[in-house]
């Protein structure tokens, strides 16, 4: 069901700051910026050998999950992401052993993928997000 980790999401204020320290200090590849209007957050996608960095910014300063996110936390990491392959059995297998999820589950996220987020309540306070990416 996982076959990796996809990537780490980072919630950060600056997202040009931060593309800056990825990838000009860190020597980091950048993917491309996306507005995921849905989410209501503007996003990076740094390549880190077969695993990403997904840097993420509130559209509007305090709304949406990563705005309320970045108030009450600060930057820092906001999910680890899971790639999965078939979406769909995987949230039903998850959710027979009574894992719960964070909204609507599978919806389409950043980078044309489809994902589902566990509750982190319910895996020792760490928000996993499953992503299945688009087929080529």
């Amino acid at each position: 069901m996982i076959r990796r980790i996809d990537h780490i999401g980072i919630a950060v204020r600056d997202l040009d700051k931060a593309v800056a320290l990825y990838r000009d200090t860190l020597g980091l590849k950048s993917l491309g910026l996306e507005t995921v209007e849905s989410e209501g957050v503007r996003v990076a996608l740094l390549e880190v050998g077969e695993s990403r960095i997904e840097l993420l910014t509130p559209l509007k300063p305090g709304e949406g999950p990563i705005g309320k996110f970045l108030e009450a936390r600060g930057e820092g990491v906001h999910h680890v992401c899971l790639g999965v392959e078939g979406i769909g059995k995987s949230i039903a297998a998850l959710t027979e052993v009574g894992l719960p999820f964070v909204g609507a589950a599978p919806r389409l996220g950043a980078h044309g993928c489809m994902v589902a987020f566990l509750h982190p309540k319910a895996t020792c306070g760490v928000l996993i997000e499953l992503s299945e990416r688009p087929s080529p």
